[in-house]
């Protein structure tokens, strides 16, 4: 078994799993590696701008999630959850359903107690469902009226349905499509971003839709055979300009979250100078050669996610294996709400 398959064996206790981010967002735990060397430090991440080189360039995913998540009626009566995936044509939704043995095809389901109304069409790929909505115009809206957060299976409600909506978001989301959040980025705060400028510290943006792909674990060991979820980015013009740029200063690069990753070394692969947008399946694992990145910004990820290999990709098969035994030591809070590791680059 190779060693990146071997990430797969830790063991991650369920109290470090963490519910809720902090009050404080800035104020969660932060380990710091140099990227492909060993050692670790343990910081607060509010100490971030005394951290990072003085004049790097961050990358930033400024996507917005969706509250894609609505509670439905049968029209025989039964409860079901639905999880909208993505939008294929005006008010044509696929669908992830909680119960999808209580559907059938071309059966009614009442949202919101009937203020949005649905017909399931036709049973999708990999379990989906398509789902035709009476008035296409108005399901977003209605989304932001009665949708809850699209938490991750591992994050429990816990009677925090409504604040759900903002905790998981970053503070910087505008640009909507997502399901699930880019989390490395929920520990920024306005305050923070100050601090970082004040250091000469710039921050540009990318934009990538999160999927349904990023709850879905590696299911084998094999990495060569596991298939990565389809994600819409884009990688604007004056981001490029901005990393160019920091390229002739010799500056590095630091992306905030796995998302940006993909994003800009699917641009690099993409070969276009000037800023793209498409669709990515790019599955960043050892062995890599990364084009873009010099540094990361992360959480502490699933053992068998597609997330927790790029970071190995970054750092090390080893040496990731070393941190993240390192903070179940620790006790750091792990996953969607839990604490941060920085990868500085190298000198």
């Amino acid at each position: 078994m190779s060693r990146a398959a071997s990430l797969f064996d830790l063991q991650i206790p369920p109290a470090q799993i963490a519910q809720q981010p902090l009050t404080e967002r800035d104020h969660s735990r932060l380990m710091v590696v140099k990227r492909g060397r060993p050692g670790i430090s343990h910081h607060r991440f509010d100490d971030l701008p005394a951290l990072l080189p003085p004049g790097c360039l961050m990358i930033r995913n400024n996507t917005r999630v969706i509250p894609a998540r609505l509670q439905g009626e049968l029209s025989s009566g039964r409860a079901i959850e639905v999880l909208l995936t993505g939008e294929e044509a005006p008010g044509r939704w696929e669908a992830l359903v909680k119960g999808a043995r209580k559907v059938k095809p071309g059966e009614r389901i009442a949202f919101a107690g009937g203020a949005l109304l649905a017909r399931a069409a036709e049973r999708g790929p990999e379990g989906t469902w398509r789902l035709e909505f009476d008035e296409p115009g108005l399901v977003r809206e209605r989304l932001w009226q009665f949708g809850l957060a699209p938490l991750p299976p591992y994050v429990k409600r816990n009677g925090h349905a409504a604040q759900h909506r903002d905790w998981y978001q970053t503070c910087y989301a505008r640009v909507e499509g997502s399901i699930a959040a880019p989390t490395a980025g929920f520990h920024f705060t306005p305050a923070l971003f100050a601090a970082l400028e004040a250091r000469g510290i710039g921050c540009m943006e990318i934009t990538l839709h999160v999927g349904v792909g990023t709850f879905q674990s590696i299911e084998n060991h094999d990495l060569g055979r596991h298939r990565m979820h389809r994600e819409w980015y884009e990688v604007p013009q004056q981001t490029c300009r901005a990393i160019h740029d920091a390229r002739e200063r010799g500056r590095p690069v630091i992306g905030v979250g796995t998302t940006t990753v993909r994003a800009l070394e699917s641009w690099s692969r993409e070969g276009a100078p000037e800023g793209c947008a498409g669709y990515t399946e790019l599955f960043i694992r050892p062995p890599f050669e990364f084009g873009v990145i010099d540094g990361l910004i992360t959480n502490f990820h699933q053992p068998a996610s597609t997330l927790i290999q790029l970071v190995a990709a970054l750092h090390g098969e080893d040496l990731i294996l070393a941190a993240y035994e390192e903070a179940i030591a620790q006790r750091y809070r792990f996953f969607s709400y839990g604490d941060a590791m920085c990868i500085l680059p190298r000198p």
